[in-house]
């Protein structure tokens, strides 16, 4: 069974992330683990029993806010929680936090809500741009307005690189939710010639994959995530699927920034990004 950690702050618009994930495993069997990374500060001047009696009295505290935020998200839906736990673990890094939880229990996808970003926090990076940019684990963000909608189409933006690869990836994920994906490609005039019967036999090796073909060509006056913006208001899919870059230097990830998470700081739909590999 996949494996979900979807994580909260607690803030109303963090529930997008529960409640997307709450769907899929409405779909498919998903695992899902809500998790909150917390910190908790005590004087230095407390003897260390009192100082680990009072984390301990803290920590029940945020466990039973976390239980009972998950709780009322799943009776919102009127979803009956199945294979779901409510995990919180300490940590001054909130980003770090969850990357090696995910990382040390195995799990298939990492969930988180983002509310986009302004200029200033574009070149820091948010949260949720810098798991895209840093996670070995395929990243699920969910913009803050989601409300709760089955997955019936996936619009999967490609350069045609690693085609076949990606394809299977995109197919292990797509079909059983039983969703419609639609290859998007953007052509320029230094592309001559795209073969069609190539992304067809891609298309075979994936089992029930539901394939669409959209090839627009590609405006230079426009950026790419423009384009794909437009394609999203065209096709109105139920999520966007991207594979991003991540071995690359601090100059280029700052400037040159992968387009799956510059997308990510003001998504229309939920974006979940894979590892190119």
């Amino acid at each position: 069974m996949k494996k979900i950690l979807v994580t909260t702050d607690f803030s109303s618009g963090s529930k997008a992330g529960l409640r997307f994930a709450i769907q899929l495993a409405s779909q498919s069997k998903f695992a899902l683990t809500f998790f909150h990374s917390y910190n908790i500060m005590s004087p230095t001047a407390w003897p260390t029993t009192k100082i680990k009696e009072y984390e301990k009295s803290e920590a029940a505290k945020v466990q039973q806010k976390l239980d009972l935020f998950v709780e009322k998200v799943y009776q919102e839906l009127a979803i009956k929680p199945e294979h779901s736990k409510c995990v919180i673990k300490s940590s001054v890094f909130a980003q770090g936090n969850i990357m090696e939880y995910a990382g040390e229990h195995n799990f298939d996808f990492i969930c988180i809500s983002t509310r986009g970003a302004g200029k200033l926090q574009r070149l820091l990076g948010t949260n949720t741009a810098n798991l895209i940019n840093n996670s070995d684990i395929p990243v699920i963000a969910v913009p803050y307005t989601y409300k709760s909608r089955k997955v019936t189409s996936i619009l999967y933006a490609s350069d045609l690189t690693n085609l076949d690869k990606e394809l299977e990836t995109v197919a292990a994920f797509a079909t059983p939710i039983k969703a419609e994906v639609q290859l998007l490609h953007f052509t320029t005039f230094l592309q001559t010639h795209i073969d069609p019967e190539k992304i067809e036999q891609a298309a075979k090796k994936s089992d029930h994959l539901h394939l669409k073909l959209d090839i627009k060509f590609f405006e230079p006056a426009e950026s790419l995530v423009s384009h794909i913006e437009a394609a999203i208001l065209r096709t109105k899919p139920s999520m966007l699927v991207m594979f991003t870059e991540h071995h690359r230097n601090l100059f280029e990830k700052i400037f040159l920034s992968s387009k799956s998470a510059e997308y990510s700081y003001h998504p229309a739909v939920p974006l979940l990004v894979f590892g190119k590999s």
